[in-house]
C-alpha cells in the first residue's frame, strides 16, 4: 500500500469513503484543506458529534494499517450502530485528516492543524511538495502546491477548515502502536496518555564545490562529509539524553559523481519526553555542529557554515482525562473473558505525532494503540493481526459510547 496525500490513489479511496458513510446515512462535510467529516446525527442535534478520527494517506513505502486502521475501525463503529439500531444522544462521526504523514507535503498533521488554527490556511495552502517523493513526471516539473493538489483532486472543500466552522465535541483514535512496547509485552490494547515532544528542523550546509580528484581532502569544505559527522553526532547525543534523533531527507548539490558537494540540507528530527529534554539535546547540538562546521574547509580558510531554520515543533502532550477514562474502562471491558485480563492492556505514551495531536488543543481527546507485528511501520511489512485489529475496533466503539453518556449524564 502506497496512497501519497491528494494523489489519484487518494481520491479513490476519498471517494469510497463518501460513499460509504453516505450509504449508513451519515452527513458528510469537505473543509477547505479536503478533511472529510462524516456525521451519524444523534438525538440532539444541536451539539457536536463525537469523532473517530485518523488518515487515509501513507509513507512512500506504506504501510496498510498505519492510519487506515482509524479510519476504517470508525466506519466499522458506525455500521454496528446502524445495524443494532443504536441512537446515540449527540453524533457521533468519523474524519479522515488529509495528509497526516507529511510525505509528499511536508509537513505532517497539517490539516488537523489548521483546523486547530495551529498552521494557518495560507501557510498549508502553499505548501510544496517533495519532488523526489511525489515522483514528477520530469526533472523540469514544477512542484505542486496543497491546494492545487486539492483542486486537481475536487477535495477543495467549501467550509472554512477550523475548529470554530465545524466544531466537534471529542476526538478519539485508533492506531497501530507503531513500536515493541505491546507486541513484546504479549499485551492488547494500549490506552494511550499522550505523546511525545518533538521538533523539526532543516539543518543547512554551505561549503565549497571543487573537483574530486584534484582537490586534496586538507583542501576541501566537503559540506557532505561535515553533514555526515553531524547526523552521527545527532544520534549519539540524543541517545545520551535518552532521547531520538533522526534524518530523513538530504538534498546534495550540485548532485555530480565527479564534485565535491558544496551544499547539503538534511531534515533533523528530534524527539524525547518533554520539550525541556528536546531542548538540552538541541542546544548541544547546535555547538557540535559548529565546530564540525568549522573544522571542514578551515586548511583554506573557508571553513563549512551550518545554518538551523524550525519547521515544526509541538510540546509534549497530555490528553484528556475523561477521555482516558472512557478508553480504559473499554480496554478493559474487551479483554475481561480472556486469562488475567488485567495484563493485557496498559497506559503508553506515543513516540510518534498523530492528528490527535492537534484535536487535543481545542477539544477532549485519546487514543488507542493495538500491536503491530516487530512494531515496524511505514514499511511494507507493517501488520497488524485480525484479532488487534477487532480489539482496538471494539475498544474505540465503547469508548465513543462511553463518552457520548457521560457528556450527558
Amino acid at each position: 500500500m502506497a496512497r501519497l496525500a491528494l494523489s489519484q490513489k487518494d481520491k479513490q479511496v476519498r471517494d469510497w469513503f463518501v460513499e460509504t458513510t453516505k450509504s449508513l446515512g451519515c452527513r458528510v462535510t469537505i473543509d477547505s484543506m479536503g478533511n472529510i467529516f462524516a456525521v451519524r446525527p444523534g438525538k440532539r442535534v444541536d451539539v457536536p458529534a463525537t469523532f473517530v478520527g485518523s488518515h487515509l494517506d501513507t509513507q512512500p513505502t506504506g504501510g496498510r494499517y498505519d492510519g487506515i486502521l482509524g479510519v476504517c475501525a470508525g466506519i466499522e463503529m458506525l455500521k454496528v450502530l446502524e445495524e443494532k439500531g443504536i441512537e446515540t444522544e449527540g453524533g457521533v462521526g468519523v474524519v479522515n485528516w488529509t495528509n497526516e504523514e507529511g510525505a509528499r507535503f511536508p509537513k505532517s498533521m497539517i490539516s488537523a492543524g489548521v483546523w486547530a488554527e495551529g498552521i494557518s490556511l495560507e501557510t498549508a495552502h502553499s505548501l510544496l511538495e517533495v519532488p523526489t517523493v511525489a515522483s514528477l513526471p520530469s526533472a523540469a516539473s514544477a512542484p505542486e502546491s496543497m491546494k492545487s493538489a486539492l483542486e486537481k483532486i475536487g477535495y477543495l472543500g467549501s467550509v472554512p477548515c477550523s475548529y470554530k466552522s465545524f466544531p466537534i465535541a471529542a476526538h478519539f483514535e485508533l492506531h497501530i502502536e507503531q513500536g515493541p512496547h505491546l507486541v513484546t509485552a504479549g499485551q492488547h490494547v494500549g490506552v494511550v496518555t499522550g505523546v511525545q515532544a518533538y521538533r523539526w528542523y532543516r539543518i543547512n550546509v554551505t561549503g565549497r564545490d571543487c573537483h574530486t580528484g584534484s582537490t586534496a581532502f586538507q583542501h576541501r569544505a566537503d559540506a557532505m562529509y561535515a553533514s555526515a559527522r553531524m547526523m552521527v553526532r545527532a544520534r549519539e547525543v540524543a541517545d545520551k539524553h535518552g532521547c531520538l534523533a533522526s534524518v530523513g531527507i538530504v538534498e546534495v548539490k550540485p548532485g555530480s559523481v565527479n564534485t565535491v558537494p558544496g551544499f547539503v540540507s538534511f531534515s533533523l528530527d528530534i524527539r524525547g519526553p518533554e520539550i525541556e529534554d528536546v531542548d538540552v539535546v538541541d542546544a548541544e547540538l547546535r555547538k557540535e555542529f559548529d565546530i564540525i562546521a568549522g573544522e571542514e574547509g578551515k586548511g583554506i580558510g573557508k571553513p563549512c557554515r551550518a545554518e538551523w531554520q524550525l519547521d515544526f515543533e509541538t510540546p509534549a502532550t497530555k490528553f484528556h482525562p475523561e477521555c482516558i477514562e472512557c478508553v480504559t474502562e473499554s480496554a478493559k471491558a474487551v479483554v475481561a473473558d480472556k486469562p488475567n485480563p488485567e495484563t493485557l492492556y496498559r497506559t503508553i505514551r506515543s513516540g510518534a505525532g498523530h492528528d490527535s495531536v492537534f484535536t487535543n488543543k481545542r477539544v477532549p481527546t485519546s487514543m488507542v494503540f493495538v500491536p503491530c507485528k516487530d512494531g515496524v511501520s511505514h514499511h511494507p511489512e507493517e501488520f497488524s493481526s485480525a484479532e488487534d485489529c477487532v480489539n482496538g475496533a471494539s475498544v474505540i466503539l465503547q469508548a465513543v459510547v462511553r463518552y457520548d453518556r457521560k457528556r450527558f449524564k
